[in-house]
């Protein structure tokens, strides 16, 4: 990957005092895990009342006896460990094991997850550089990727090493382990235990408050007003490290709880000017204020992180329908650090020239004519500079994306069943795709396509509509050398008989005068495929939506309000 190098990682080192919590199971299921090989990867125990019990392991599970489960099992189970709390929770003293218990109607347990709690050193290596800034940190990502582990050690590395005053705010022992004295995998960091989880957002201002902190630890931001309560911990010049509920950036966003953290959205009515300017709808979506966490981490797996080192800009990105440019970290099998860089997404959009003249000039609602400069630029697709003919070659159409990820690409290219080949290198390619934002900032691909003679075809947005209309435009401008019968491209000729002047004034009358004007719908009337394609580039000039229904010499095109 472009800007990948390699830095060294400490090894890990693991501690997991299994021990301790075999002693607390039943002699059978402890026996059968001595005997088990991979202790090292159990990631818990689960004891069913009326079922053998069962030893879990990654993408695995394993039963440890044949003897079902009974009362007494889960009754010796719950002595050893004394009393739970109100989210149904013990633990060992000591140690970072958790027990969660499974109560019937009648508030009995009937059941007991014993889950492995382990001590990781080494992981913070992944975001080691950030610590250093002193800014916040936001961990995201699916249960069981470890993000409770990765926060206990960035919490001991900011105390130990770094010297800084650390505050845990230990919502039922997760972090820290049971009993009144941490676990030492938090370092010299200072824990506040918390009662019942909903009080967590009272114990992170307490924190504040009472003991002067410079950094608080927070694991699992799941309610609004813990997410508020960060934010005012975060305008206090306190830095925070927490987890939060989310498998990457813009599930938060789509949050209404939780979105605050990443600065919160809020709907924005834009003037027509600043519309044009945009190319996009009046009513958008904005971020509402500066994030509360600056930076945040995905945690893919425990192995590949992706690093958002601006969340600010990575929200405007995504508000504005552009795809997130991560940074990637990863250990490979040696352990050394692999760092990617990816495309930074430019701040000002590259402009294109307005496609080629309609068969006439017409009159646009402020008088401008189509063909002038002065139109605004189409929503949808424009070339760079005019396409010339292609080549004739095999099919498929050989693609090289710029700026757009593979994914969505060969989504489309599936559903749609295209001729394309998506290729890794301009040289490869017979044409290149790329996002009119990105294009201006790699001049490279430019300059190595026109040096080839490649033509290029820039599109609005990564959206699958714009890849679709995209590809397909692409494959029509070629057909004509490769099949006899396909559909004639955009420079062709109308069929004789079909009026297609009368045809782009029944549709700018259209528009003028109900689409825009009345905000309704209209219907036009059936024409020709090639007909029916000027008069949707018509109607995109006004940037207004197009759909096409009917079947044969019925197909006709509707207009819809923008």
């Amino acid at each position: 990957m472009p800007g990948s190098e390699l830095q060294f990682s400490p090894p890990e080192r693991i501690t997991d005092d299994l021990d301790r919590l075999l002693d607390v199971l039943p002699v059978a299921v402890a026996d059968a895990l001595r005997g088990q090989s991979g202790s090292d990867q159990l990631l818990e125990v689960v004891l069913d009342l009326g079922r053998a019990p069962e030893a879990r392991y990654p993408g695995r599970s394993v039963a440890l006896a044949e003897a079902l489960v009974e009362r007494a099992d889960l009754a010796a189970v719950v002595e050893r460990l004394g009393a739970f709390g109100g989210d149904n929770r013990a633990g060992i003293e000591r140690t970072l094991h958790r027990i969660s218990a499974i109560r019937n109607r009648s508030g009995e347990i009937v059941g007991l997850t014993c889950r492995v709690g382990r001590a990781v050193f080494g992981t913070v290596a992944m975001v080691r550089d950030l610590l250093d800034s002193g800014r916040s940190l936001l961990l995201m990502g699916r249960p069981g990727v470890g993000k409770t582990t990765a926060l206990r050690e960035i919490a001991r590395v900011l105390a130990d090493e770094l010297e800084k005053r650390v505050v845990v705010i230990d919502t039922s022992n997760e972090i820290a382990g049971d009993g009144d004295i941490p676990h030492p995998a938090i370092g010299r960091a200072r824990r506040m235990q918390v009662a019942r989880p909903e009080l967590q957002h009272q114990v992170m201002i307490e924190a504040v408050e009472n003991h002067m902190p410079e950094v608080i630890v927070i694991d699992e931001i799941g309610t609004e007003l813990e997410a508020q309560a960060a934010r005012t911990i975060a305008e206090r010049g306190v830095m925070l490290v927490a987890t939060a509920h989310g498998n990457e950036l813009a599930n938060l966003i789509k949050n209404p709880t939780l979105s605050d953290l990443v600065g919160g959205i809020q709907s924005v009515t834009l003037g027509d000017e600043e519309a044009r300017r945009r190319r996009s709808q009046k009513t958008v979506l904005e971020r509402a204020a500066e994030p509360t966490f600056p930076m945040a981490v995905e945690m893919h797996s425990r192995r590949r992180w992706l690093v958002h080192a601006d969340v600010a800009a990575t929200v405007d990105a995504l508000l504005r329908g552009l795809q997130a440019r991560p940074q990637v970290r990863e250990l490979d099998g040696g352990g050394r650090l692999r760092l990617a860089e990816s495309a930074v997404v430019e701040a000002e959009p590259l402009r294109s020239p307005p496609l080629r003249p309609l068969p006439r000039p017409l009159a646009t609602p402020t008088g401008t004519g189509i063909g002038e400069p002065q139109l605004q630029e189409p929503a949808v697709t424009a070339p760079l500079w005019p396409l010339p003919a292609l080549p004739e070659r095999p099919l498929p159409l050989r693609v090289y994306a710029a700026g757009i990820s593979r994914t969505p690409l060969e989504q489309v290219v599936r559903a749609r069943q295209l001729p394309v080949d998506l290729v890794a290198s301009v040289e490869l390619a017979d044409v290149v795709l790329s996002v009119r934002e990105r294009l201006g900032r790699d001049p490279h691909v430019r300059r190595q396509a026109q040096e080839l003679g490649l033509p290029i075809l820039v599109i609005k947005s990564a959206a699958p509509n714009q890849l679709q209309r995209g590809l397909e435009r692409l494959l029509q401008r070629r057909e004509p050398q490769v099949d006899a019968t396909a559909v004639a491209p955009l420079a062709a000729a109308p069929a004789a008989g079909d009026d297609a002047l009368a045809a782009l004034e029944e549709c700018r009358l259209a528009v003028e005068r109900v689409v825009l004007a009345q905000g309704q719908p209209v219907e036009l009337l059936p024409r020709s495929d090639w007909v029916r394609r000027q008069q949707v580039e018509l109607a995109e000039r006004y940037r207004l939506r197009t759909a096409e229904f009917g079947l044969g010499a019925q197909r006709r095109l509707r207009v819809f309000p923008a």
